[in-house]
């Protein structure tokens, strides 16, 4: 079989880095990176009791909460990108739905309650072995504020929308589409990929 140096993941498109795993979570004896027989992917294997270690892409869920003509956004307070505005949005924990972190990284993020209208965005970032998805939001009320990833929370008319200063790619993405699907007076589901830069 084929032997791969850990950490470089040979994918079709093209090489990504993924984590190293050095153990096995099930036995704790050394693992290696191949490709397992029936499978056309090197992965994490377990020579000792067999295990396979799968490495998937992280969720990223938020929403595009709206009140009238205005959308909330935070400015983050953490790294990456400490100080830019972003959609409340956030990594999907075990156990719950989609529909769940979007409505619960809204809560976290900027104290706010939101009723979700429908997914809107799903964007493929390949690259960081990441997929975020973004739902349409309806703001129950304004007490909205800062939660402890934010540095402060506003409404923005879109003229006011800081482009500038947002935080990812797939923020101003969403944005985007949601002004040009408003304009038209239809709002319709997205998908699609954002390559690497430079």
């Amino acid at each position: 079989m084929l032997e791969i140096p850990p950490g470089v993941y040979y994918k079709s498109i093209a090489p990504c880095i993924c984590p190293i795993v050095n153990y096995c979570s099930h036995c704790g004896e050394k693992v290696v990176f191949r490709v397992p027989e029936g499978d056309n992917l090197p992965r994490h294997l377990c020579d000792a009791c067999g295990t396979i270690h799968y490495l998937n892409p992280r969720l990223v869920i938020g929403t595009l909460p709206e009140w009238e003509d205005r959308i909330l956004l935070c400015r983050r307070a953490i790294e990456p990108r400490r100080g830019f505005w972003t959609l409340p949005a956030g990594f999907m924990e075990l156990g719950e739905t989609a529909e769940q972190a979007a409505i619960r990284e809204t809560l976290e993020e900027a104290n706010a309650r939101v009723e979700l209208t429908g997914l809107f965005t799903l964007l493929s970032v390949p690259h960081v072995d990441q997929v975020h998805l973004f739902y349409r939001a309806r703001l129950l009320d304004l007490n909205f504020s800062a939660g402890a990833e934010s540095l402060e929370v506003a409404l923005f008319r879109e003229a006011e929308i800081p482009w500038e200063d947002i935080s990812f790619r797939t923020v101003s993405t969403t944005l985007k589409h949601y002004l040009t699907d408003r304009g038209s007076g239809e709002f319709v589901f997205r998908a699609g990929e954002l390559k690497a830069q430079g």
